[in-house]
């Protein structure tokens, strides 16, 4: 190859493994020149991806099965052979509508089938007020926070199509939108939960891994045919990205990591945010209330960089569930070879195998997924068109 690889990322913590081999010397360790280039958009890196301005990304893992798939825009076959995030997104809401919930909650307000339901609630006096639908914020139509969004409120009957707005929001701007009330809620990848409860404009309502235990967030996306151009430039890739995720998840390594995140051309914002989110320790309200959780962000621990298969399945699922697409046996099968375990084990030879079987997605409604019954998943979930 001639000249520097460039890959594009949005200013999310979830690029971390990415910033890092960069900024540490991981991939010149392995011979590589990057130019990382922050992007505002998702369908800014998507369609640099596609057309070739970007040799790699930081993206969305619904959106790279779309454009393997051709939705929404052109085909362009994706493979992604590392696992950037696992987790890492929450469910943020304004004070006014997080005091509306609090007075429907009837349980745990950490369970999400309790907060759901108060939703449900919240949502029907609205309507019977006569006042405008909820507006939730979610950064793009292929992407699990749209699917985690409308997962959590189905759960409840809550028709995310009917009963509330969901609109397309780039993460930098979530926290804009919600000072301006522009959206009731927003549901995004950290840093920016943190910074909008920082700013006392909101609170982290969930962890979206309250909703899903382990469900793949960003990968590593390169075209297929460039990878099949490039397979040594993508093995050094790779390990030069688990290099930077093994440092950032020992625990004396957090500071220094937050700080090369904290970088204004890189995220952009307060190490210390930074560093509540490497840690699973989150201030979730204003007050200065904090909750933590182990499974709020897997950046390299426990198998996250390795992709799994059946994660891409259990996408393509939502995909099929809302619309988006057909059930099609070649539309399983084109989904699932986007998630390349075999490029990430060619990469790392004897160090890749996995000590033990990815965990399950561990959902908080519905049935144990099955990607070789999607159908009869999905059928499980419906009463009437969405309702679990």
């Amino acid at each position: 190859m001639t000249g520097p690889l460039r890959i594009g990322f949005i200013p999310l913590v979830d690029a971390a493994a990415l910033i890092v081999a960069v900024d540490k010397g991981f991939t010149a360790a392995e011979g590589l020149d990057v130019e990382l280039v922050r992007e505002v958009s998702w369908s800014n890196v998507r369609d640099k991806l596609n057309i070739g301005l970007f040799d790699a990304a930081h993206l969305l893992a619904p959106v790279a099965i779309a454009s393997s798939l051709g939705l929404g825009h052109v085909k362009v076959p994706i493979a992604a052979p590392f696992n950037l995030g696992i987790n890492g997104n929450a469910i943020t809401v304004s004070p006014t509508l997080h005091a509306a919930l609090m007075e429907e909650i009837d349980g745990d307000r950490f369970d999400p089938l309790v907060t759901a339901k108060a939703l449900a609630r919240v949502v029907a006096r609205r309507r019977k007020l006569g006042a405008d639908p909820l507006t939730f914020g979610m950064t793009f139509p292929f992407s699990t926070h749209n699917y985690q969004l409308r997962f959590w409120m189905a759960a409840a009957g809550v028709d995310p199509d009917e009963d509330v707005r969901l609109v397309v929001l780039p993460p930098p701007y979530m926290v804009d939108s919600l000072a301006n009330g522009h959206v009731d809620a927003f549901c995004v990848g950290a840093p920016w939960n943190s910074i909008a409860v920082d700013l006392g404009i909101g609170h982290i309502l969930h962890f979206v891994s309250d909703i899903l235990v382990r469900a793949a967030e960003k990968v590593l996306a390169v075209r297929q045919t460039w990878a099949d151009k490039n397979p040594d430039v993508v093995a050094s890739l790779v390990r030069a990205a688990v290099k930077a995720a093994e440092f950032i998840e020992h625990p004396e390594n957090r500071i220094e990591a937050a700080r090369i995140l904290a970088q204004p051309e890189r995220i952009g914002v307060d190490a210390e945010v930074i560093q509540r989110t490497l840690t699973g320790r989150l201030k979730i309200s204003p007050d200065g209330t904090f909750r933590e959780s182990g499974r709020y962000l897997l950046v390299g621990r426990e198998g996250a960089g390795r992709p799994d298969p059946v994660q891409a399945a259990w996408l393509y699922a939502q995909m099929v569930r809302w619309g988006q697409t057909a059930l099609a046996p070649d539309g399983v099968k084109t989904a699932m070879a986007v998630f390349r375990p075999d490029l990430y084990d060619a990469a790392l030879g004897s160090r890749a195998a996995p000590s033990e079987a990815p965990a399950a997605f561990g959902a908080f409604a519905g049935p144990v997924f099955d990607p070789d019954n999607i159908r009869g998943h999905l059928e499980a979930f419906e009463v009437g068109r969405w309702k679990a």
